[in-house]
């Protein structure tokens, strides 16, 4: 051995034994985490940046709003705010109230102009235009809030006809063009009794009257036959009997939650109100994460 070697054999063996004690890491439950931790790393930072966006955008679903009668789009402003606060594009339709086609065209007008998914919600008259409009290819996932929700060739009175007339309609006042007012002074108690005094009265001044055909009409498909249903029953509505909600969201084998709620949960209780729509969103982001069958529910 020359005087070279017998210089760099120490050195060569403590690179060997360093090489040992690394693999012996390694292979222990810390080294492995941290090895799994750097694959991912690295492989996150390989993939181009145009796939993550493209997946971001697919799995984020657009919110659209169909408001009821005697209300009208910014009713959901509560609700608004707290879904564009998770960062969710929201967009709340206006229905002119006049007949149910002029509403489900207000609504397929909404879903078609958004890029990706929708998940679509309705308030009470509301529920009965998304019962047809959902049946659009780009909606994936129906919410009722206190709302009606047909049988295809059902209208909307025919969902009420095997329950009593609720109190209020014998105060409603038809107008000349057939359009429906409720009562400025009567709304509060009827439609907010839960609401401060100054935001039902807001409320009634901020009515969009109904045409009284527009409940007669009936539709042509029923959407939660083949999309996945949410129901928020409302358990001190005065508008539309808390058995009735029941009985429909049975009847649609929805994912039903109940409020303490008078018929706008959205006002009163808007936190509740979100959180159900939220659960909705979850459910597209999480088909869209994954290969899903033909109308797959949770």
């Amino acid at each position: 051995m020359t005087r070279r070697d017998r210089l760099q054999q120490p050195s060569t063996i403590a690179n060997a034994h360093t090489v040992s004690s690394v693999r012996r890491w390694l292979c222990s439950p810390p080294g492995l985490h941290l090895f799994v931790l750097l694959v991912a790393f690295v492989s996150a930072w390989l993939t181009p940046a145009g796939s993550d966006a493209a997946f971001a955008a697919a799995a984020m679903p657009t919110v659209v709003l169909v408001h009821g009668a005697w209300a009208d789009g910014s009713s959901w402003s509560e609700v608004i705010a707290r879904l564009q606060a998770k960062g969710l594009r929201v967009v709340s339709v206006q229905n002119p109230l006049n007949s149910l086609a002029d509403d489900v065209a207000t609504a397929r007008r909404a879903i078609d102009a958004q890029p990706g998914p929708v998940v679509l919600v309705g308030h009470s008259w509301g529920g009965s235009v998304i019962t047809q409009a959902g049946a659009a290819e780009k909606v994936t996932a129906l919410v009722y809030i206190s709302a009606f929700a047909p049988e295809r060739g059902e209208s909307t009175n025919d969902v009420q006809s095997s329950h009593p007339p609720p109190g209020y309609v014998n105060l409603l006042q038809v107008a000349p063009s057939g359009h429906l007012w409720f009562p400025q002074e009567e709304l509060p108690r009827w439609f907010a009794q839960d609401l401060p005094s100054p935001n039902a009265a807001v409320l009634a001044a901020t009515q969009i009257p109904i045409h009284a055909r527009a409940f007669d009409d009936k539709v042509t498909e029923a959407a939660w036959h083949s999309k996945p249903s949410w129901y928020l029953v409302t358990e001190q509505d005065r508008m539309i009997y808390p058995r009735l909600q029941r009985e429909m969201a049975t009847r649609m084998k929805a994912h039903a939650v109940a409020v303490p709620a008078s018929h706008v949960p959205f006002l009163s209780m808007p936190r509740e109100t979100t959180a159900i729509i939220l659960e909705a969103v979850e459910h597209v982001r999480g088909q869209s994460a994954r290969p899903s069958t033909d109308k797959e529910r949770q």
